[in-house]
């Protein structure tokens, strides 16, 4: 039996009577999983807290169901990222464990302070002039609304990472800040900020042929993506020895078209389509009609994004779509027009241009006849959504459970019509993670749940 894997099936589990927790708590071969539980008693807290194991606090500071006085109680720990989890954790956190926290030793603290929304704005303003410019940095990436006069110190500030970090390309929250007009020429000079103040400038023609001849391709790219950008200069980026300089003139809407497909042809032998599906097109968007034809497929998915405001005809032409990410992306958008044949296509053909484990199954809707019918399908990656049916037949979920792919097993471990007989066997799955499912069922009985702790020594 895979032990471990079994207990934190069984700390996850909801169904675990709150007699068991401190059993629980004695395992030192996990990672702390039953401190994270919503449910934990009073005297299960105290447990934990008297253990002083490392992994166990840790998950109890981040758990985000424990009461202020426990919280505050855990701010005075010693062990720095047990505080730093407190802050994580920190949704509806009192001002009193704020105050105590700010000026912590211990940097890791600071810095997630600096990404906090909920850390009131006088409290989170003194990490502005934090001595370590790391916490500086971090506040200017994630306090995108900032009182002005924090983020004017923040793009003069004498480190460069800080300056960097306040006037960047990229935020870690919306809307991305402007910085103040005043600064901006000067932040153009800087060769720290001067990518990420191109978009905010006054761009004349002498400005834009000086940024071309930049050596840094940021900023070049940065200047391919001006909306006030000479039609000259945005030719010659259209030859730029960077693929992401090139992309970026291939988005505009007024770039000639033979200029666009020979960009496009070039990326694509580069192997650089994910960077064109990560494009922004919203003009695109605004005027879907002309571009469901398109030759590039980034543009037909930008036009599914105007969703179901596209007349149905429109609507079935990318829903049937020759690239799995259109279609992806306009049965995202109007998941009601979609039918479950088309539906099961879209999951079954579905092909993201990077790793994720979300599917088109997950918002689109299967009828209870097609579920089952899935059950026996020839490809483990459909077997595995017929579990989602309530109602499905113990014998059904039984053959799923017997199933010789373990994703599928796993994914019928917790359903509540699997045979109780069943459910036990697969406790001794030959996959951790099957048994991990397992155990966490809320269908185990509470004296299975007693057998599988005092098989673990518990």
């Amino acid at each position: 039996m895979h032990i471990d894997a079994i207990v934190a099936g069984l700390a996850g589990n909801p169904a675990l009577p709150p007699e068991l927790f401190l059993r629980l708590v004695r395992y030192r071969r996990g990672l702390g999983e039953v401190a994270r539980r919503a449910d934990l008693t009073s005297d299960a807290i105290d447990a934990i807290i008297a253990t002083d194991d490392h992994r166990l606090l840790h998950s109890l500071a981040l758990n985000r169901h424990l009461p202020d006085t426990v919280r505050l109680r855990l701010a005075g720990h010693p062990d720095g990222a047990v505080r730093a989890a407190l802050v994580v954790s920190g949704r509806g956190t009192p001002r009193e464990l704020y105050l105590r926290l700010v000026d912590d030793p211990d940097k890791r603290v600071r810095e997630y302070l600096a990404q906090h929304d909920d850390v009131p704005a006088d409290v989170r303003g003194r990490l502005a002039h934090d001595p370590d410019p790391d916490v500086r940095a971090t506040l200017a990436q994630w306090w995108t609304d900032a009182p002005e006069e924090m983020r004017r110190s923040l793009l003069t500030d004498p480190v460069d990472a800080v300056r960097g970090a306040a006037c960047s390309t990229y935020f870690r929250r919306l809307p991305h800040p402007v910085p103040p007009a005043d600064l901006v020429a000067g932040l153009l000079e800087d060769p720290v900020t001067r990518a990420s103040a191109v978009r905010h400038a006054d761009l004349t023609s002498a400005i834009a042929r000086r940024l071309a001849d930049d050596p840094d391709g940021s900023v070049r790219e940065a200047l391919a993506g001006h909306p006030r950008l000479p039609a000259d200069v945005r030719d010659r980026l259209g030859d730029d020895r960077e693929p992401g300089v090139r992309i970026a003139v291939f988005a505009w809407q007024d770039t000639p078209e033979p200029l666009r497909r020979r960009i496009h042809e070039q990326v694509l032998g580069l192997r650089y389509e994910m960077e064109l599906w990560m494009l922004e097109l919203p003009w695109v968007t605004a005027d879907p009609l002309p571009h469901v034809d398109s030759p590039y497929p980034c543009f037909r998915a930008a036009a599914a994004a105007a969703g179901a405001s596209l007349p149905a005809h429109v609507v079935h032409r990318l829903l049937h779509d020759d690239d799995s990410t259109v279609r992806t992306a306009m049965a995202f958008q109007a998941p009601h027009l979609v039918d479950p044949v088309t539906a099961e296509r879209i999951d079954r053909d579905y092909r993201p241009v990077k790793r994720t484990g979300d599917r088109p199954a997950d918002w689109l809707t299967f009828p209870q006849a097609t579920l089952r019918r899935l059950a026996t399908d020839p490809d483990p990656r459909m077997r595995q959504l017929a579990p989602r049916d309530p109602d499905l037949p113990p014998a059904l979920a039984a053959r799923l459970a017997a199933d010789p792919e373990p994703v599928v097993r796993g994914s019928v471990a917790g359903h509540p019509r699997l045979p109780a007989a069943t459910l036990i066997s697969l406790l001794a799955d030959q996959s951790a993670w099957v048994a991990q499912a397992a155990a966490g069922s809320p269908a185990l009985s509470p004296a299975e749940m007693d057998r599988l702790l005092i098989a673990a020594g518990l």
